[in-house]
């Protein structure tokens, strides 16, 4: 218990704790309160408020799709050709204005095929995968069931309330919501305990529907509520209406990025990038809405546009992580390691420090020929890695290895990380070229295929395997690979040669 001094209001320092962000403090003490007056609206106005912000999340992000939103998803438009107009057709190659494929290829796996590591950026629209193989396959290698939108919001709520001694705070299911919706100051932060802490968007939308009613149908904030209710149900088109509706009403930037969430979902880029402009003529310096134009532009790999914005960003707040990190990233991508190297140093300045952001500064000490830097870092990025980026890790030195002739460390590396992750794609077709130097031709071969088998949107083990296939006279294999290639990856110009000189084989048998 929260020893509370004799003469000294125990709601008043309730309030300073709530206000402190010292929620547990809060809490106990407003349990004891309530313990001898269970209608004092106040206490109870406290509590409800602290365990909300205690099990808040900033939900202005879009969120991973997991096995039912692809699988269950009614709302997306058919998966046609799009490209540029669709977040799962992006623009490839010369029009993207970006580097190519070669360099920084096009992927919906997550892990950076090129083993370069954005920090901030992995969990951004566009870059998780939006396939139901994708889906399927977890987070953490060989360890995570799938995914399903619902799940993590059930878990929660049902964590909190066991947490709670004598069951819920709340009981919302007996609670007459219409007498609450009654009084605008108590139906607020009981909305946000249904949807916070309980996870019941059921139950809220419910009483925002009746609110909305009351205020006669003049108040955005229960509009907002309501489409935020709807959109946890998966039903888009009735939440884009709401948020619509909350904007002409009042326009405010987090019904925006609600309302681009909408979008996102739905695969409309385009009309999210026109939510995002008609916002940024009313809120000019709100970065947040930079931002997310800046993440539209990258999901569909309009590499110019998103440049441009993330600039803008940092003009407007400069000590910005993510665009920090972007920038960075694309001066890597452009054959500029010494710029982007500028970038990640600043990110190490401000006292950022994870996996991602000392694999990028070793990477990019490596490429700018300050080899004495990047092992260190390297060491410095296995110290602070996990399951889910050991491998990613462990195949940059790998890279690193190769590139110093090391082949020795390559090789150990390479063995090191599908060890870690049996199924990275990367390393098995790395190795598949370390085995092909010592002349182990059938397990080349075997790694070559496996590589192609995990990752098919992958170009490297398609023209490798062609590649052996050719110079082992299996010109049919050969160029059913190269013709994989190409798919994979339309302007490589190595298995367009391949191509041609399998062609001029065939015409003249």
């Amino acid at each position: 218990m929260v020893l509370v001094p004799d003469g000294l209001d125990k709601v008043w320092r309730a309030q300073r704790l709530l206000l402190r962000q010292r929620y547990d403090e809060c809490i106990e003490i407003c349990s004891a309160l309530l313990d001898k007056n269970p209608y004092d609206q106040a206490v109870w106005y406290l509590k409800c408020r602290a365990l909300t912000m205690k099990n808040y999340l900033d939900d202005t992000e879009i969120e991973d799709e997991g096995v039912a939103e692809v699988l269950l998803d009614d709302n997306a438009i058919a998966k046609l050709p799009r490209p540029g107009t669709s977040l799962a057709r992006p623009l490839t190659g010369a029009k993207s204005g970006g580097a190519s494929q070669g360099v920084r290829p096009v992927s919906s796996s997550g892990r950076p095929l090129t083993g370069f590591a954005r920090p901030g950026t992995m969990t951004r629209p566009g870059t998780q995968s939006t396939d139901v193989r994708g889906a399927f396959a977890g987070n953490r290698p060989g360890t995570s069931r799938p995914v399903t939108g619902s799940d993590r919001f059930v878990r929660l709520g049902t964590a909190s309330m066991l947490s709670e001694p004598g069951g819920p705070f709340i009981a919302v299911e007996k609670l007459d919501l219409r007498k609450y919706a009654a009084r605008p100051a108590l139906a607020r932060v009981l909305c946000d305990y249904v949807i916070y802490h309980d996870h019941n968007p059921k139950k809220s939308l419910e009483l925002c529907a009746i609110a909305t009613q009351l205020a006669e149908y003049k108040d955005w904030w229960w509009k907002a509520r309501l489409g935020k209710s709807y959109y946890q149900l998966g039903l888009l088109r009735e939440a884009e209406r709401q948020f619509q509706s909350a904007l002409k009403n009042s326009d405010m930037v987090s019904v925006t990025l609600e309302l681009c969430k909408c979008y996102v979902r739905l695969d409309q880029p385009n009309t999210c990038l026109d939510a995002y402009a008609r916002a940024g003529t009313n809120h000019p310096d709100e970065p947040q809405l930079e931002l997310g134009k800046a993440r539209i532009h990258d999901a569909v790999n309009d590499m110019a546009q998103s440049v441009t914005c993330y600039k803008r960003v940092l003009s407007i707040d400069s000590s910005n992580v993510e665009a920090i990190a972007c920038l960075g990233a694309h001066h890597f991508y452009t054959d500029q390691p010494e710029v982007a190297l500028r970038f990640f140093r600043r990110l190490l300045q401000m006292g950022v420090s994870s996996t991602e952001l000392w694999n990028n500064v070793g990477l990019s000490c490596f490429y700018a020929s300050q080899y004495d830097m990047c092992l260190s870092c390297m060491e410095k990025a296995l110290a602070l890695a996990n399951d889910e980026n050991m491998a990613d890790a462990w195949f940059n030195i790998g890279t690193i290895g190769i590139g110093i002739g090391d082949l020795g460390l390559a090789y150990q590396s390479l063995k090191i990380a599908v060890s870690i992750e049996a199924k990275h794609a990367e390393s098995f077709n790395n190795l598949g070229v370390l085995e092909l130097r010592k002349g182990n031709v059938d397990q080349a071969r075997a790694n070559f295929q496996t590589a192609a088998s995990l990752v098919p949107h992958l170009f490297e083990p398609f023209f490798n395997g062609a590649l052996l296939a050719f110079k082992l006279g299996d010109f049919q294999e050969s160029f059913e690979l190269c013709t994989k290639s190409l798919d994979a990856y339309e302007d490589h110009s190595d298995s367009h040669e391949l191509l041609k000189q399998l062609k001029q084989h065939f015409s003249t048998c």
